[in-house]
């Protein structure tokens, strides 16, 4: 079952010691359907990690694997996607991304993917 909260994670890694590979899985064990983009193309489960910017449709939430000083590059293709929120994992809280979601009625959420998950509030 699919849940239509259609997520990207941008920082996606294949290496089995980051988070973003634990909320790449979790999020696929919920029953999410994710996107992945990250440095290397590698698959995680039935997942893709892209490492281009592909055009993808329906994106609801895009959840941040990437230190501030990565994201600028990201922050016209995040825009361009359209999500309903934006999740700035620990280490990814960007108050000029912040402030650029909320000027385009996107809201920035300060969590934790995983914890969001885990306690039933994702």
């Amino acid at each position: 079952m699919l849940f239509n909260k259609k997520t990207l994670v941008l920082g996606a890694s294949g290496n089995t010691n980051r988070y973003s590979y634990l909320a790449l899985k979790r999020l696929r064990a919920h029953g999410y359907s994710v996107e992945g983009i990250g440095r290397e193309e590698v698959k995680v489960g039935d997942v893709l990690i892209h490492t281009n910017k592909p055009p993808f449709e329906g994106i609801d939430t895009v959840t941040l694997y990437l230190s501030p000083a990565h994201q600028r590059e990201y922050y016209d293709y995040i825009l361009s996607l359209h999500p309903r929120r934006i999740i700035f994992n620990p280490g990814a809280e960007n108050d000029e991304l912040a402030e650029l979601a909320r000027a385009n009625n996107i809201y920035p959420q300060e969590a934790c993917t995983l914890v969001l998950l885990s306690t039933g509030q994702y």
